[in-house]
């Protein structure tokens, strides 16, 4: 049995695992930077350590002091949460000799996976598909020329070292390719210290649906079927959703074994995510890559099956089996996560640091909020600017997206622009109902938004913000109040006023 954990990471994923820990009865460790000296995952933790200045490779990114740290502590484990160092082999390797249990797979699979070149080997191996192209980084325009034409255009080129859109081209004519190759390269190499980068085909209107998967030090290896990510952002995900609006049986079954069968050829132990790209128009899928660690959607996953995989994680690094086996995994309803960042929807989805002001979290039947964050937190610019992940369940999809609609509606952050306002947009979208996704969705749902603006423009309606209309409205009534406040109204009270127009709450603070 692990006694005391330490959580190699910040924010909301810490905020997780330390609940996790908690419901196991096991002492949590945080570690944190200058700058989060207040954060909720300090104040949640048994203990907590100063790592270093606010900069991640001065804190979150120095092994030496987290394992100091961990050594100050006496702590028995190590959970890198998933961000930072959650893919680091050489972290891995480094708490295993240190004769810590690192909470996740072992340097050896996260390094074959952690290639996307190796990665690909390995799915072929399995019998897995993959999308037609190279299985070794490319060593020369010449050489992307000529294997682009013989895929055909558009092709997408990618870096073998990571993910999260890092590295990553979309090329449609030969024209592009040169500058497309030298810019992917760089951002590569400055993302991930590896300039390597291979060349695929482009899959046509492509759903990024994803496998969880879960494998023990006793051979039993799990999936736990499929999450829909195909609203994306800078290839970042941004909406996930367990089960994909496409789902039938046979197509799960069918991704779900090959996801399995690539985790058993890559000795895989714990939780990991075998990603695929899917057709929209033919259903068929081809292999993407791997993650070898928790992933943020985790949420929905665990909403629709009932099982909690930061437990699951823990159980197995105590070398138990599983607690469950395929035939006992069921999906039930239907989840769909929104990732509240600290961005500027407006604005590209450009950071949005700065201080909480005030922080309303939904609450209700079926509604989740895995945050870190409270009022009064400062959102930093050194770090990824999540807020929290903010899923609903429901018995259908249908009733999961009218949940959602009605959480994002109570759902408030002042101080700071945040994704809300786009969130809130995309479940009343047609196309978002009627589950018509695909990585290329938030850009026509952005030109769908610019034409509606258009139209309500040449109409000369003016358009105003629901939410800021009933703030408006808020703000009149006070100001007819003040100006009839009697005696008894004393200097220095605070009243409240809350408004409600066409569905949505407004909340009005006034001195009197």
């Amino acid at each position: 049995m692990l006694r005391k954990i330490l959580i190699a990471n910040r924010g909301e994923i810490a905020v997780r695992i330390i609940r996790a820990c908690r419901d196991l009865n096991i002492s949590t460790v945080a570690v944190y930077s200058e700058a989060d000296k207040g954060a909720l995952h300090v104040r949640l933790s048994d203990e907590a350590y100063l790592i270093g200045p606010a900069p991640s490779v001065e804190s979150y990114l120095r092994i030496d002091r987290i394992l100091d740290a961990a050594k100050r502590a006496s702590a028995s484990a190590i959970h890198p949460g998933y961000g930072f160092l959650a893919e680091n082999a050489d972290f891995a390797r480094a708490v295993l000799n240190a004769g810590l249990v690192f909470i996740g797979p072992t340097p050896e699979a996260m390094e074959l996976m952690g290639s996307k070149v190796n990665a690909r080997r390995v799915a072929i191996a399995a019998g897995a598909p993959v999308v037609p192209g190279t299985t070794e980084p490319l060593d020369s325009y010449e050489e992307a020329q000529s294997v682009a034409a013989g895929l055909g255009y558009p092709v997408m080129l990618k870096a073998s070292a990571g993910g999260g859109g890092k590295g990553m081209r979309f090329v449609e004519r030969e024209e592009d390719l040169r500058s497309a190759l030298e810019t992917a390269q760089s951002e590569a190499a400055a993302a991930f210290g590896n300039a390597e980068v291979y060349l695929e085909k482009a899959v046509e209107r492509p759903r990024h649906i994803e496998i969880q998967v879960f494998a023990d030090t006793h051979g039993n290896f799990v999936h736990l079927g499929e999450r829909e990510c195909s609203i994306q952002r800078r290839h970042q995900k941004v909406v996930e959703e367990c089960p994909s609006p496409i789902n039938d049986a046979s197509l799960r079954e069918r991704m779900g074994q090959a996801a399995v069968e690539i985790a058993r050829a890559a000795n895989y132990v714990g939780a990991g995510t075998v990603e695929f790209l899917v057709s929209d128009v033919t259903r068929d899928f081809y292999f993407l890559e791997m993650n070898t660690r928790l992933q943020v959607e985790h949420p929905v996953t665990e909403l629709v099956t009932g099982f909690d995989l930061v437990r699951e994680q823990i159980r197995v690094a105590e070398g138990k089996p599983l607690s469950f086996t395929q035939e006992d995994v069921r999906w039930h309803g239907h989840a769909i996560e929104c990732r509240v960042y600290a961005e500027d929807p407006a604005n590209d989805f450009m950071p949005s640091p700065g201080r909480i002001s005030f922080l309303n979290v939904p609450a209700g039947p079926g509604i989740r909020d895995d945050g870190g964050v409270t009022s009064g937190t400062e959102v930093s610019i050194y770090y990824d600017p999540m807020i929290s992940k903010l899923a609903a369940w429901g018995r259908t999809r249908a009733e999961a997206i009218d949940r959602l609609r009605r959480a994002l509606d109570e759902y408030n952050v002042d101080g700071i622009k945040t994704t809300l306002p786009f969130f809130r947009a995309i479940v009343r979208d047609d196309e978002f109902i009627a589950g018509r996704l695909d990585t290329g969705f938030i850009p026509r749902f952005n030109e769908r938004q610019a034409r509606a603006v258009e139209q309500v423009e040449e109409t000369g309606a003016e358009a105003i913000e629901q939410r800021d209309a009933a703030l408006i409205a808020a703000a009149l009534d006070y100001a007819r109040r003040q100006s009839q406040a009697s005696a008894n109204h004393q200097p220095g009270t605070e009243e409240q006023s809350r408004w409600r127009m066409a569905g949505r709450a407004a909340l009005l603070n006034s001195r009197t």
